[in-house]
């Protein structure tokens, strides 16, 4: 068989020109969003520097708009400059926000890096757990606008780590939402590393340099406090140097799995064994390493059920040179990198990716990918063929048929302009049906581009809330059927790089009215199956029929 390939970027012309159904606006200026990241960078070349940030579209104050969370970094000590902390924006509900941070308790400094959102206590409003270097931080949402850190209450305090992504999930099946965090290398300003490209001027360390560290599980007890059942569960790995985590039913047996992107380690994949542990079969499902057999840099990362063929992909991003890793699973269970023959593989191969989301941007029914890029060191434009500090994000389309092609030079907006970009979400902030996109870059400005769907294309939203079940339905599978076939999708949290996407799940139907079923497959056992739900915006509440 031959295989087409294209130089990266490049398209044949029909493709180039064809009209993607949609079109991406840059109101981030318009919509009041001023933000400015601070990596602390003051010329020592310190390594959490290269990485942040995060964000997050979040629903804190239950009004059914969704808000925006970017996270910051911070001085070093002894280098003091500028006060830069959390950002917490409130939807206006007209197209603009508005800067809460300070009415609702985040106004304080820390070295952040990535966020995960989740309801751990049930009680319907979202908590945040923020990641840091130093001490992780979990903000109880009080459910009256502020937010209480409770990281010593929880049991989460007296810990001090580089941790980067994270996400909450129902490992047990017990009905509260547990807690993943992932950590990088062991460093600290302290035990920083002298290396050097010259062998005279200092640069950043790759992570090498450094030991691995292990991952933490967090049991929810229930009572507002959690167990560290890191090494009972089969987590516990100090070779691991983690970047991305995404939850998906990789057995497809009902219980949640977790992969965990590494840098020049091998990946993760753990298995829950359904008795309170994971086993890690990355090696036999074919996840570990490159084809090649080779550790990548695994940044990013998303899993999602890509060519509706009922079973959930992954994407990675990697480092420049590497490629975007497509993994499809077979029959077998094991995994195949279809990075190439899908056309994504050489168009990512010059870039190196952060944060990578699935979604359905053109409401066709496909998901399609999003992946933002940028390098980690600005000294890489000075060196002979080098592929550029700012590049451009990739948003590769899904033809439905085993190909994408990168449209990002297509959709308007400036969208495809270079930037140092790092943390990624989606999520339908306008309440028109459609997903836009939250972007954050390093040492720069946040970035919010709302989607305008041109085809007439129509989608099915749906908002779980579960009553047995964890109240966000996290870990929750939704089969949705038309004449076109069957798409399905999971709510989650985490994925992609440091940040967090909406929970609810948008179906694009095409040009169809309705779905003709929709299956809920809930954790705590119970499937409910509706018939004939019409496009727009549905509640599902356990146990009970949808209501707009």
């Amino acid at each position: 068989m031959t295989r087409r390939t294209f130089l990266a970027g490049a398209l044949p012309l029909a493709a180039a020109t064809r009209d993607p159904g949609f079109r991406l606006a840059d109101i981030t200026a318009q919509a009041g969003l001023s933000f400015q990241h601070n990596s602390g960078a003051f010329g020592a070349k310190y390594l959490p520097e290269t990485l942040g940030p995060g964000c997050a579209f979040l629903d804190y104050d239950g009004d059914g708009w969704l808000d925006i969370l970017l996270v910051n970094g911070a001085d070093w000590p002894g280098h003091k400059r500028r006060r830069s902390t959390l950002s917490l924006y409130r939807n206006n509900r007209n197209g603009t926000f508005t800067d809460v941070t300070k009415r609702a308790g985040l106004d304080l400094e820390m070295y952040g890096m990535g966020v995960a959102v989740a309801d751990y206590n049930n009680d319907g409003f979202p908590d945040l757990l923020i990641t840091a270097v130093g001490q992780n931080r979990l903000f109880r949402n009080t459910g009256k606008g502020t937010f209480v850190d409770v990281t010593q209450k929880s049991g989460l305090g007296g810990r001090s780590a580089f941790s980067t992504s994270a996400l909450w999930f129902d490992y047990d099946r017990d009905g509260l939402l547990d807690l993943f965090v992932c950590n990088y290398v062991q460093w600290s300003p302290e035990h920083d590393v002298f290396c050097s490209v010259d062998g005279k001027n200092k640069s950043y360390c790759t992570p090498e340099a450094f030991h691995g560290s292990t991952c933490w599980l967090f049991r929810n007890r229930g009572d507002g406090s959690f167990e560290d059942v890191t090494a009972k569960c089969g987590i516990f790995d100090t070779t691991s140097k983690s970047l991305g985590v995404a939850l998906l039913d990789y057995d497809r047996d009902g219980w949640p799995d977790l992969f965990v992107a590494n840098d020049t380690q091998p990946n993760k994949l753990y298995r829950n064994l359904r008795n309170g542990t994971f086993e890690d079969v990355a090696v036999r499902a074919g996840v570990a390493f490159s084809e090649d057999g080779k550790a990548r840099a695994g940044m990013g990362v998303d899993a999602a059920d890509f060519d509706n063929s009922g079973i959930a992909g992954l994407a990675i991003t990697n480092f420049d040179d590497e490629m975007i890793a497509l993994y499809r699973q077979g029959r077998n269970g094991a995994y195949s990198d279809a990075a190439l023959r899908s056309g994504i593989g050489q168009a990512s191969r010059l870039r190196l990716g952060f944060g990578c989301s699935f979604m359905d941007a053109d409401l066709d029914g496909h998901l399609d990918l999003l992946a933002v890029n940028g390098h980690i060191d600005e000294t890489v434009r000075n060196i002979s063929g080098n592929h550029g500090y700012a590049q451009p994000p990739h948003l590769f389309l899904n033809d439905g048929k085993g190909a994408f092609r990168d449209i990002a030079a297509q959709v308007g907006g400036g969208f495809a302009s270079p930037k140092v970009a790092r943390g990624l979400a989606f999520g339908d902030f306008d309440n028109d049906g459609d997903v836009d996109i939250l972007m954050t870059t390093n040492q720069g400005p946040a970035y919010l581009y709302r989607n305008d769907v041109t085809s007439g294309n129509k989608s099915l939203r749906l908002r779980l809330q579960g009553t047995k079940s964890n109240r966000d339905a996290i870990g929750a599978v939704v089969r949705l059927t038309t004449p076109d076939g069957t798409q399905t999708r999971m709510v989650k949290t985490g994925s992609s790089y440091l940040s967090q996407s909406e929970t609810a799940l948008t179906f694009g139907l095409g040009r169809r009215d309705k779905a003709d079923r929709v299956v809920i497959e809930w954790p705590s056992g119970q499937t409910q199956d509706f018939n004939g739900l019409s496009a727009g915006r549905w509640t599902c509440i356990e146990g009970k029929k949808p209501s707009t």
